[in-house]
């Protein structure tokens, strides 16, 4: 004879309940955790939508219709795009002339600073520390007036004269290397102590067992420092283009009569007025201009930037 089907426990079924209703809550959370998620997604997107919105439409239609609003109704048009690459163009390739060097000027000199500073003991080696951490704090605006007399004295046009009638040497580029001179060295500061905090994380019996094998500091440091510093390079390297890159007061202190044909981009932006009568949309479309190589490099170097910034060798 079969036996008779088993009753149901009212444990079971009290634990099934309590299991589908955790599921309910957790469903509930997580829905309600999305929607704050999207809602901050679209409140910091929001300008950057407007703009990009702002730069596609044509003066009429920018007055016309709510920023946010695509160019409905005719009002598409690349003319502000094509505007702004014209006039900014010149400014780009001088931009790139100055922070490129200026990036990777400071972030070598800041890497050999730290080790030297680091890795090894010797004498007033914390006071050279100081002094390097407190170049950090001094502010743009008090080094404005020494900046702007010391070019006064110390003509570099005049000394590098021997280079302008070379192949693509222009005689503005003086005022570059003015610049790329000023951002290393107010770069220098913080780009050792990024390097320094990196390196005092490096083993040290590692060290010592290359300097046991009979190694050089120098050897050291390009052999197994140097390669083991690619993260922190990719940090500094993108801390240093970006505020080299965005940088305007500099520019209008140090360079001659606005900048001239040595103006970077964020002067030439600055100048994209239409008179007048205020050109919003090829303002946005150079706002967006120059931003895209800050974005590239942000691109290419954004692996080894989330490594540096972990503490990932």
């Amino acid at each position: 004879m079969s036996s008779p089907p088993a009753s149901p426990n009212p444990e079971d079924h009290t634990r099934r309940e309590r299991v589908e209703q955790t599921v309910r809550d957790t469903d509930g959370r997580r829905a309600a955790l999305y929607a704050v998620l999207l809602a901050l997604v679209a409140f910091y997107l929001a300008p950057l939508e407007a703009g990009l919105m702002t730069a596609f439409k044509t003066t009429d239609a920018f007055n016309r219709t709510v920023p946010f609003l695509p160019p409905f109704g005719g009002g598409f048009t690349f003319e502000p795009w094509e505007v702004a690459f014209a006039e900014m163009s010149n400014a780009l390739i001088n931009s790139l002339l100055l922070a490129i060097p200026a990036t990777v000027l400071s972030a070598t000199l800041g890497s050999i600073a730290a080790y030297g500073l680091t890795t090894i003991d010797w004498k007033y080696q914390t006071a050279l520390v100081a002094l390097f951490i407190a170049g950090i704090f001094i502010p743009y605006q008090a080094v404005l007036v020494p900046l702007s007399r010391l070019y006064a004295i110390v003509n570099t046009q005049e000394l590098l004269s021997f280079l302008w009638g070379l192949p693509l040497m222009r005689e503005h580029y003086a005022s570059i290397i003015n610049l790329i001179i000023t951002h290393t060295a107010y770069g220098i500061p913080i780009t050792f102590l990024l390097f320094r905090g990196y390196y005092q994380s490096l083993s040290d019996e590692m060290i010592e067992a290359a300097r046991l094998d009979g190694a050089s500091v120098y050897s050291i440091y390009r052999n197994i420092v140097l390669p083991l510093s690619k993260p922190m390079f990719a940090v500094t390297l993108i801390y240093q283009f970006t505020q080299v890159w965005n940088d305007l007061l500099f520019a209008l202190v140090i360079l001659p009569s606005g900048g001239g044909s040595a103006a970077p981009v964020t002067i030439a932006l600055n100048s994209l007025t239409g008179g007048i009568v205020e050109s919003f949309n090829t303002q946005m479309a150079g706002a967006f201009v120059a931003a895209l190589p800050t974005l590239l490099v942000y691109v290419l170097f954004g692996e080894q930037f989330a490594k540096g910034v972990a503490g990932e060798t």
